[in-house]
Order: structure tokens, then sequence, then C-alpha cells
């Protein structure tokens, strides 16, 4: 063998070696990757742990603030990675969004949504369900509040971990609930507020789906089936986008802005038409000269709803950092409240610190754990493009502000998801209309049954998953929560 030949095999010998060596790093890689997310959310909790150490340390009940705190950084990071997709997941889904994008944005408008304008006071008992003065004393009530606080973090954290988008604020209902129980029996418990939330997770959803698919029905009749679709949607865009700005900011002066300024319904509805019909006169010259040279077709019609899905998903993380980052945080406030005074309240204001928990928390597990959720929402329980995205975007902020005037108490991720179903559905019932249609035209045009259940354009199993997390949320979360008081009460007894 001379010499070149012999060179060139150690030249393969040593490329075959450095391949192993390559896929060996990569599948490292892949397997130590959601270790160093768990790393990071962990020491995000020692910190948080640490920081309510420095700030109550050597007081009375300080070990029950520092766990409590702890508590509330895992409850923050869990909201991060679950309740936050709702608001970005249609966007990516639509590709409006890169992920990167949508992470960068979602962590700043859910931290300026908590820091900037979350209520100054939020209710300890969330939403009235549970009678104070049935608690027995102040440290029952702080076991309550802990073992609330644990159980609805360690709920969501296993939905996420399955895939499953579900209300957290459902959550915390069904910790304080739960807690409640266990400490002073089913009396205590407000049936008439349980009552008003089961009804919700049917009507909220159910509202947000019917509005989605209303406003994708009026886009497909008004633009997309027009002739001159362009000309159509000169016309329609600017339209839209004033209702769709219009309602964000009587979203916001209903539900994101109470500390700030505190507005009735009807100061809310007049605020949204002013923003409405403003954003309807500075959008129509944009619109006309984004659309020029447009070719006449559905798929050009996307570049023009890009920018409004932008902005409708950081306006919904803005108004849900500001809304329910207040009620996670609750059983921690009310903690901090109780162990300082001596005594307990049916509300409490929240000190700065935490919120600033809080809102550092969704950031994190937005960053850490988000894209899981991010995706299911947005592209793996129908297809979405820009124009069925920013249905469903309307839909959320539209749905919240009618259940506000019906004071039903809704869930944000129970709407946003119920409108992408709505889109979907909306958009099976329409091609099967279409085909129908179709096979009437043509008589020898048959299509097997096999084939009709194969089109269809809402993954079942997705949804029959995600409804059966919202059934059990709340009875799921009271179980844990009675559990993990009763451990609490022994042991510390």
């Amino acid at each position: 063998m001379s010499d070149s030949e012999e060179h060139g095999k150690q030249w393969k010998t040593l490329d075959k070696d450095l391949n192993r060596i390559s896929q060996v790093e990569m599948a490292t890689f892949h397997i130590a990757r959601p270790m160093v997310g768990l790393g990071v959310a962990l020491a995000f909790i020692i910190v948080a742990g640490l920081f309510a150490a420095l700030v109550f340390g050597g007081q009375p009940g300080s070990a029950v603030v520092i766990a409590a705190a702890a508590l509330g950084a895992y409850m923050a990071i869990n909201i991060g990675a679950n309740d936050v997709a709702n608001n970005m997941g249609p966007a990516v889904g639509a590709n409006a969004l890169t992920m990167g994008g949508a992470i960068v944005i979602a962590a700043l408008c859910e931290s300026a949504g908590a820091l900037l304008a979350g209520g100054d006071v939020v209710s300890t008992i969330s939403k009235g369900i549970i009678d104070p003065s049935a608690v027995a004393n102040t440290q029952v009530f702080i076991w309550a509040m802990m073992a609330a606080l644990l159980s609805s973090a360690l709920w969501v954290n296993l939905a996420t971990w399955i895939g499953a988008p579900v209300s957290t604020t459902h959550s915390v209902v069904g910790g304080v609930m739960g807690a409640g129980i266990a400490a002073a029996g089913f009396a205590t418990v407000n049936w008439g507020s349980m009552g008003l939330i089961a009804a919700s997770w049917v009507i909220s959803p159910l509202l947000g789906g019917v509005i989605a698919a209303g406003f994708l029905w009026f886009i497909k009749a008004r633009i997309m089936y027009q002739p001159d679709k362009i000309a159509a949607a000169r016309r329609w865009v600017p339209v839209l986008i004033g209702i769709m700005m219009g309602t964000f900011a009587t979203y916001l002066a209903v539900k994101g802005l109470k500390k700030i300024v505190s507005v009735d319904l009807l100061t809310a509805l007049l605020i949204g038409l002013g923003v409405g019909a403003l954003s309807y006169v500075a959008s129509a010259p944009l619109v006309r000269r984004q659309s020029e040279g447009l070719e006449n077709r559905n798929k050009s019609l996307k570049a023009l709803f890009g920018l409004p899905l932008v902005i409708s998903a950081a306006l919904l993380s803005f108004a849900h950092g500001a809304n329910d980052v207040a009620n996670a945080v609750g059983p921690l406030a009310a903690i901090v409240h109780a162990n300082a005074s001596g005594e307990f309240a049916g509300s409490v204001s929240i000190p700065h610190w935490v919120m600033v928990i809080g809102a550092f928390g969704i950031s994190f597990g937005l960053i850490l754990f988000g894209p899981k959720l991010i995706k299911m929402v947005g592209s793996q329980i129908t297809k979405l493009n820009p124009m069925r995205a920013y249905c469903v975007a309307l839909s959320a902020a539209i749905t919240v502000i009618v259940a506000s005037w019906l004071g039903l108490p809704v869930s944000s991720t129970h709407i946003a998801v119920g409108g992408v179903f709505g889109v979907g559905f909306f958009r099976e019932w329409y091609h099967e209309k279409r085909l129908d249609e179709t096979m009437r035209k043509k008589k020898d045009l048959r299509i097997a049954a096999e084939e009709r259940r194969r089109r269809k354009l809402v993954r079942r199993s997705h949804f029959m998953t995600i409804v059966a997390a919202w059934v059990i949320t709340v009875p799921a979360a009271a179980l844990l929560s009675a559990i993990v008081f009763w451990l609490l009460s022994h042991l510390a007894g």
C-alpha cells in the first residue's frame, strides 16, 4: 500500500471517529437541554426564597414567607410555561412571528403588564370561593394558602408536561377551594360562585369560538371570495383594524389598567369607540400603500394581517400580565399579609417584590418551557394563517369584555383556545358545505366516509385532551390542595 493510500485510509478512519463523537455530542446536547431549563428554573426559585430571606430574615414566621416566596416563583414559572401560549400561539402558528420573536415580545409585555398595570389589591380567597370567617385561625389560613399555591402550581406543571393549555386562575380557584374544604368543611365554599365558574367552562370557549368563526366568515365573504380581493381588502381591513384597536382599548380599560385608572364599562366602551375611529383613519392609507402591487389572490392578503396580528398578541400579553399575574400570586400576598399582621383579610395589597417575582417568573417560564404549548395552540390543534389567527385574537378580547358585562369569571385560556377550535370547526363546516355543493353538481363524484374523516381540520385527539384537562382542573387542584393542606397541618401540628 502506498503512503498516499495509507494516509487516505487514516483520514477516513479519523472522519468516522469524529462523526461518531459529533453524534454523541449532539445527542448529549438534546438530552441536556431539558436539564438546563430545570436547572435555571430551580435557581430562580432558590433566588426568590433568598430574596424573601433578605427582606424578612429574623422576623417571626420568616421561614413560612421564604417557603411561600419559593412556591410563588414556582407558580409564576408555570404560568409562563402554560398560560402565555394562548396569546402568542396563534401569531407563531400563522408565521406572523418567529418563536424567538414571540418569546421576547411576550416576556416584555407580560412583565410590563404585571409591574406597570397590575392590580394593587387582590382577593386572597380568589373571587370569594370560600368564606374567610370559616377558617379557624391565622395559622390555618396560612397553611390553606400554602396548599393552594403548591397544588395549583403542580397541576399547571402536569398540564404543561402533557401538552394541555389550562387556566391558571381556575387552578388557583380549585386550590383555594380544596384547602378551604379540608380546613373547615364543605359549608365554607360559596357554591354560587363555583356554579358561575363551572358555567364559564362552557360559555367562555363557546363564545370565543363563535365570535372567531363569525369574523372568519366575514373575512371570507367580504374579502377572500370577492372578484377583486385587493380592493375589498382596502375597504375592509382598516375597518377590522379599527375594531381590533377599539376592542383592545376597551379590554385594557376594563381589565388591565386598574392600577393606573379605574373606569366603568360604559366609559371603557366610549374610549374604545374613540380609539377605534382614530385607528381606522390612520390605517386606511397604510393599508392602501401596503396593498399596492399585490396579486389578486388569497396568499397576498396574509401580508395585510401580519402587523395587526403582532400588535394584538402584544396587547393580549400586556393585559394578561396586568390581570392574571395578580390572581396567581394572590395566595403569596395573603401569606405575607397574614404573617405580618397576625390576621387575614378578604383582600390585601400586593407588595412590589411579590409582583417582581411574578413578572420575572413568567418570563423565565415562557423562555424555558413556553415553546411546547405555543406550538400546540398555534399549529397542532388546527392550521392557522394570519387571517384565522387574527380572528382568534380579536375574539379573545371581545369575549372578555362581554363576560365582564355579564359578570362571568372567565378564563383567557379557555377563550383563546376556544377561538382556535371555533376557527377550525368553522373551516370544517365550510369545506363540507362546498364539497356537498360540488357533489350535487357532479353526480358521479363520490367521496368515501373514511376520506371525509381524514380531511377533518381539527385534531380530535388534542381536542379531547384539552377539554378533559379543562373539566378536571378545579377538582384535581382541589384534591391536591386538600392532601397538601392535611400534610402541612399534620407536620406543623
